[in-house]
């Protein structure tokens, strides 16, 4: 039986590592798309701002779910096949949601493409597992996120561009397309990395056993719901900022994807710092070091909102540094939580993904709730970092004293 250790005699390409950050970043992009429309749907639809974000967190809750189903489907069946039904399932509903006549019903069909798109959030990850493993896994992982992060900076331009040629509707037409473009190219070019005879049979029993055991470890949950804050963090900036700029402070809906692309920045430039720090510092001592910093900004950020004082810019530029140290939380907190589960990795990846999603999903429709404007998304934002900062400090032993990481 082939091991993941045996497989790397392949040696990965560019055009192999594009696909695979393609592939990952089909949730991220069917999300920000359609982020410069937000406004014009709950014009045209008659429905509050907090109704049309639900549009959006509704895509998170229903990729908690999907994730959960779609993680032993892809230890029991393969790799392809589950994620060529997640592509056209894509595709279907995207079409769908491009003639939707309510707001409800559009709420209910981004629900349903959340959970389709958990297929290839699974799928990207665990292609990696199974044929790379240590450092030419982590140097692949690192690319892997830089085209996740980069991806979809151009989306909320692409949406902006196609809904102020069309309109809105438009844009989901253009996520069916790309979703059918995704399917061909993965029916053709993807190998299948998972053999037959590693796949796990288990069956229902072995999946809820697995299951059980991480949802009743209290550290484990306590370091998964970490990169679940994180993961808030975004979404309130996400679903708040197209009412925070356009509505707020006047942008355009160019300016505002411009924006959007310079934040998208922060994010990138936060990720590949903490690659390098990583081979320095210990996970757990980033981990801290990031979330107080992150506290200290959002606070500055109430304050800012509260006051208007410094207006756009100082707002847009506190909002920048705080996501500055993004990419330091999610990365270091899955590491430990995944540190005594080499044996379920998949199954542990599985509760981390679907934790995020479904937190954030929950949290974030707030900013819409009190009022989806500067105040209530930096207050849910510092509300949010607050409770995971107690999560750190009393659920983990991230503040006990540790060894400086070892560079081997």
């Amino acid at each position: 039986m082939p091991t993941p250790a045996a497989l790397p005699n392949y040696r990965p390409h560019a055009k192999y590592v594009l696909m695979l950050g393609a592939i990952a970043a089909v949730p991220a992009i069917s999300t920000d798309i359609y982020l410069p429309s937000l406004p014009t749907v709950a014009a045209e639809l008659g429905a509050s701002d907090s109704a049309v974000q639900l549009t959006m967190s509704g895509m998170l809750i229903g990729g908690a779910v999907g994730q959960l189903v779609y993680g032993p489907l892809t230890d029991r069946f393969g790799r392809k096949a589950p994620l060529l039904v997640g592509l056209a399932l894509h595709v279907i509903i995207s079409i769908l949601c491009a003639f939707a006549p309510n707001v409800s019903v559009l709420i209910g069909l981004r629900v349903l493409q959340g959970f389709c798109n958990a297929a290839a959030s699974i799928v990207a990850i665990s292609v990696i597992r199974d044929r790379f493993t240590g450092a030419p896994a982590a140097r692949l992982l690192s690319q892997l996120m830089l085209v996740i992060g980069v991806a979809p900076l151009f989306a909320p331009t692409i949406g902006g561009f196609i809904a102020s040629i069309w309109d809105w509707r438009a844009v989901f037409l253009a996520l069916a397309a790309f979703g059918a473009f995704m399917w061909i190219g993965v029916g053709k070019f993807l190998p299948e990395t998972l053999p037959v005879e590693r796949r796990i049979s288990g069956g229902a029993r072995g999946v809820a056993r697995g299951y059980k055991t991480l949802f009743t470890d209290p550290k484990f949950l306590a370091l998964a719901l970490l990169p679940a804050v994180a993961m808030t963090t975004i979404m309130c900036y996400v679903v708040g900022s197209p009412f925070v700029f356009q509505e707020g402070f006047g942008l355009s809906k160019g300016e505002f994807s411009a924006l959007f692309a310079v934040n998208g920045v922060a994010l990138v430039l936060s990720s590949q710092v903490n690659a390098a720090l990583v081979t320095r510092f210990a996970p757990s001592a980033l981990l801290r070091t990031a979330l107080l910093a992150q506290v200290a900004i959002a606070a500055l950020l109430v304050v800012l909102a509260r006051t208007e004082t410094g207006g756009f810019w100082a707002f847009a530029g506190c909002l920048w540094l705080l996501l500055m140290f993004q990419g330091l939380i999610a990365p270091n907190a899955q590491v430990l939580a995944l540190n005594n589960y080499g044996h379920m990795v998949g199954t542990a990846a599985a509760v981390l993904g679907s934790l995020m999603a479904g937190v954030s999903g929950l949290v974030s429709p707030l900013v819409g709730v009190f009022g989806a404007d500067a105040q209530a998304m930096s207050l849910v934002i510092f509300g949010s970092l607050c409770v995971g900062v107690l999560i750190l400090i009393f659920g983990t032993d991230a503040f006990a004293k540790e060894p400086r990481q070892n560079r081997g």
